[in-house]
C-alpha cells in the first residue's frame, strides 16, 4: 500500500471515529434513557433484533464494546430488573442464553422511539437522504469486509513512521 493510501485510510478512520464519538456523547446527554444507561439500552436493542430475542453471552459480547465480565455484570442488573432472563439455548442442553423479557421489549421500544427522534435530529439533520443512504452502504461494507481481511498484526513491517 502506498503512503497516500495509508494516509487516506487513516483520515477516513479518524473522521468516522470522531463523528461516532461526538454523536454518542450527544446521545448520552439526551434525556431519553429513563432508568437505563446507553449500554443497558444497547443490550436490550441487540436482543430485540436477535432471532428468538435471545443470544449467548459470547454473542452479546461480540456486538458490544464491553468485556465479557463487564457485560455479565450488566446482564445481572438487567435480570434483577426483570428486563432479561437467562435460560436454555434451544437444541443445546448445556448452553445458556440471555432472553429479552416482555417488559424488556416494552421498555426497549419505548426508549427506542425517543432515541430514534434523537438520531433523526442529529444524523438526519446533518445529511440529506442520498448522503444517509451512502453512509449506510459504506458502513455496512466496511463492517462486513472485516471478516475477510487479515489481522493487521501480520501486516506491519516493524518500522515506525508518522502517518
Amino acid at each position: 500500500m502506498s503512503e497516500h493510501d495509508v494516509r487516506a485510510s487513516v483520515a477516513a478512520w479518524e473522521a468516522l471515529f470522531r463523528a461516532q464519538v461526538t454523536l454518542v456523547r450527544r446521545f448520552a446527554r439526551h434525556d431519553v434513557w429513563g432508568s437505563l444507561s446507553l449500554r443497558e439500552y444497547d443490550v436490550l436493542y441487540t436482543l430485540s433484533r436477535a432471532p428468538g430475542r435471545a443470544q449467548r453471552l459470547r454473542e452479546l459480547a461480540d456486538s458490544s464494546l464491553l468485556t465479557q465480565p463487564s457485560l455479565s455484570r450488566l446482564v445481572d442488573r438487567l435480570e434483577a430488573d426483570g428486563l432479561v432472563r437467562r435460560g436454555p439455548v434451544e437444541g443445546d442442553r448445556r448452553g445458556k442464553a440471555v432472553h429479552l423479557t416482555a417488559e424488556g421489549l416494552r421498555l426497549q421500544r419505548e426508549i427506542g422511539r425517543r432515541h430514534a427522534r434523537s438520531i433523526d435530529a442529529l444524523v438526519g439533520g446533518a445529511l440529506d437522504a442520498e448522503e444517509l443512504a451512502t453512509l449506510e452502504r459504506l458502513c455496512d461494507r466496511l463492517r462486513l469486509a472485516q471478516a475477510h481481511l487479515p489481522d493487521p498484526v501480520g501486516l506491519t513491517d516493524g518500522t515506525s513512521g508518522d502517518v
